[in-house]
């Protein structure tokens, strides 16, 4: 299968999920190359991170680091709007509340495509399949379909203004089989740079680089794309 063309991107795109550097672990190179396509991309964040490292920090600092090294990591790949929900981390559950606050931020961002974490877990991979990964995508996906899009759910955002929206589609990370590859060859430095922004998870635990480059490769490899090319996919999941 080729590489997904960008030559006509999405006016409007929401990243949903669970964590600050979830994003740059998985998706951060489509982000770069949709924003220089010139795609407006949003950060959706479910949580701040407060219950991972520093352990020596108060978890309220925790939650104000992560933050502000989220920003900066969505900087580094052309994004400058970052929604942060601030639920407890470690606790997340796809509650009607938590499927609220998602359609509220769907509906006022309305975007053409959300990329969001697979709501079905991954035993060959359970560092992807958190709990909290999990509830983030189911919900998202109830969000998209019927929460977002339907006058009738949730009611008081209709109070508040805010009109339904129906997003076209969505691109899912780490649900089996992909069929969204995007060639991140290119900006893969601000890929990089992005994940390296996260200092206080990412400082003398592993060379980023080199970690990248070894994902990336992998799946060009197992789907057959053009050698030498650097790699994100995703499955598409068709939501309007």
């Amino acid at each position: 299968m080729p590489f997904h063309d960008l030559s006509d991107p999405p006016e409007r795109a929401l990243v949903i999920v669970a964590h600050p550097d979830d994003i740059d672990f998985g998706t951060a190179g489509t982000i770069a190359r949709l924003t220089k396509a010139g795609t407006t991309v949003s950060y959706a964040l479910v949580s701040s991170g407060e219950a991972g490292a520093p352990e020596d920090m108060p978890r309220t600092e925790v939650a104000a680091l992560r933050e502000r090294e989220q920003r900066s990591a969505a900087a580094e790949v052309g994004v400058s709007d970052v929604i942060f929900l601030r639920w407890p981390d470690g606790r997340i559950e796809p509650t009607l509340e938590l499927r609220r606050d998602l359609s509220r931020v769907v509906r006022q961002v309305r975007p053409d495509l959300v990329i969001c974490q697979s709501p079905e877990a991954r035993w060959d991979r359970i560092y992807s399949s958190h709990p909290d990964h999990l509830a983030v995508g189911r919900a998202t996906m109830a969000v998209l379909y019927p929460d977002a899009q339907n006058p009738h759910a949730h009611p008081e955002l209709l109070a508040e203004g805010l009109e339904p929206h129906s997003v076209p589609e969505a691109w899912v990370l780490g649900l089996e089989p992909p069929d969204v590859f995007i060639d991140i060859t290119e900006v893969f430095e601000a890929k990089v740079a992005a994940l390296g922004s996260h200092v206080s998870q990412t400082a003398d635990r592993f060379e980023i680089d080199e970690l990248l480059r070894e994902w990336a490769a992998g799946i060009t490899e197992r789907h057959d794309l053009p050698v030498g090319r650097l790699t994100e996919a995703f499955r598409r999941i068709s939501t309007a």
